[in-house]
């Protein structure tokens, strides 16, 4: 079928004004937050869970590329059209369907923004716990697609943990129910399948999300050390005595001078690292762990602890942290973060492999990351104009993320995997490994109509990986 016949049948089935097909507009949609891009051929912004089916089959008949882009800030290239054809945008799909404060329960469409849904449940003291950076950007379906965490995620887990039921596009069109309100289903736990698979099994119309209780009491510390391996190591005694805190973060003295430069948090200049930490729960309880938490940092070398005094206090802790990496713009007009996971108790020699990778490369590189989990969160500073930059920017990615598998970890925590990561893949998984996980996708998208070209890698990167034993030279 020719394309304009194609144009013509998404807009009879969408309408006019929702469909761009023209060169300049189709350049607004082949990036995201990370390096790759990838131009469509058209983008459609559908209103019903109808239209995306009637997309779907048209993509299907036509054997054309279909792939879901929430709010775009995602930062494995998982919303990038790798192999052209139609990009579905849905920042029509805005509406909360239906809110159940008392079984702590809500409908909404994939476009929904994560903050916007906190602040609209608020009134009945609740509040949607994963809290990626982008919240006030991302959207709740990008979120399912990404299995998105954020800050508070420590304690409360990441986006699976708080999806009981979706509405599910097929690639044939079909339109399917996994779980709903239940907190358990019986059967196959297709809800949580779903998560997490980048838009390449299906495309998310409508979720169920459970809503957590505002807690009574919070308190917010702020750990200052000299040294980046005094505050690591603090993070691993924390969490082994016991103490679950619901944050608990770290910046390096490069970041968080970014950080207060910019929004004036209260971050001191002159540190080489701080831990940002929270606490929630019964107003007791929370005052026991925050001096047990106060105690450990001090025995790690705390020059100085700090508590907000109150809700504007911590407000203005918790901005500087989630625009953090908008700061470091100070430094370089790029950067690229990756998300390797690694157990706590090596966070601080990661911390100096880093450093190294950042002399090798001749880069500057940047730390701020989600500790309490090992979720390293080393932010790559670049010109983008630069394409040897660009190279050693790439190299350093890689580097460091086969030394976090290297030490125990896995390539991603809350990024994805998407097109920026799926050639590294066999660090982690054997043949007969991804084979399963192929067998999976091809179950339910066996034309790879849906978002092709990620999360798996080539056959031959599969087999040039396995006998390099790694990339980067790490091992």
């Amino acid at each position: 079928m020719p394309r304009s016949r194609i144009s013509e049948e998404l807009r009879e089935i969408a309408g006019a004004e929702a469909v761009l097909d023209g060169a300049e507009d189709l350049m607004l949609y082949e990036y995201d937050a990370g390096l790759s891009t990838g131009t469509p051929q058209w983008v459609v912004f559908p209103e019903t869970t109808k239209q995306v089916s009637r997309i779907a089959q048209l993509a299907s008949r036509m054997n054309v590329p279909l792939v879901p882009r929430g709010a775009g800030t995602g930062l494995s290239g998982g919303s990038i059209p790798r192999a052209g054809g139609i990009v579905l945008v849905f920042s029509r799909m805005t509406k909360i369907l239906e809110i159940d404060a008392a079984n702590r329960r809500a409908v909404v469409q994939p476009g929904v923004v994560n903050a916007d849904l906190s602040a609209v449940v608020a009134r009945h003291g609740l509040f949607f716990a994963p809290d990626p950076a982008s919240q006030k950007a991302s959207t709740i379906g990008g979120n399912v697609a990404e299995n998105s965490g954020g800050p508070h995620t420590l304690a409360h887990g990441v986006t699976v943990n708080h999806i009981t039921g979706l509405e599910v596009v097929l690639p044939d069109g079909g339109v399917v129910q996994m779980g709903g309100k239940a907190a358990d289903s019986c059967g196959y736990d297709l809800t949580g399948l779903f998560v997490g698979t980048e838009g390449t099994v299906g495309i998310v119309t409508a979720i169920t999300v459970k809503l957590t209780k505002v807690a009574e009491a919070v308190e917010t510390l702020l750990a200052i050390f000299h040294t980046i391996d005094d505050a690591a190591n603090a993070v691993a005694s924390i969490t082994a005595g016991g103490i679950t805190p619901v944050a608990l973060e770290m910046l390096d003295g490069k970041t968080l001078r970014c950080v207060e430069e910019a929004t004036h948090a209260g971050y001191p200049m002159d540190s080489g690292a701080v831990l940002l930490i929270e606490l929630e729960g019964l107003r007791e309880a929370v005052t026991e762990q925050a001096e047990a938490v106060r105690a450990v940092c001090e025995r790690h070398n705390a020059r100085e602890m700090r508590r907000a005094a109150n809700e504007q206090e911590r407000q203005l802790l918790w901005k500087g942290r989630k625009t953090a990496f908008a700061a470091l713009g100070r430094l370089a007009p790029a950067y690229y973060t990756q998300d390797g996971v690694v157990p706590r108790s090596h966070i601080a020699k990661v911390l100096r492999y880093i450093e190294t990778v950042a002399q090798k490369c001749n880069l500057q590189i940047g730390n701020i990351f989600h500790a309490g989990d090992g979720n390293m969160h080393p932010c790559i500073l670049f010109d983008m104009r630069d394409p040897d930059q660009v190279k050693r920017t790439h190299e350093a990615g890689r580097m460091i993320l086969t030394y976090c598998v290297d030490c125990g970890g896995t390539i991603t925590g809350e990024h994805g995997v998407g097109m920026e990561k799926n050639e590294l893949m066999p660090l982690l998984f054997s043949e007969d490994d991804l084979e399963v996980m192929k067998w999976v996708h091809d179950a339910f998208n066996p034309k790879s109509v849906l978002n092709p070209q990620k999360l798996f890698p080539t056959p031959r990167s599969c087999r040039e990986t396995n006998v390099a034993g790694g990339i980067g030279g790490s091992r």
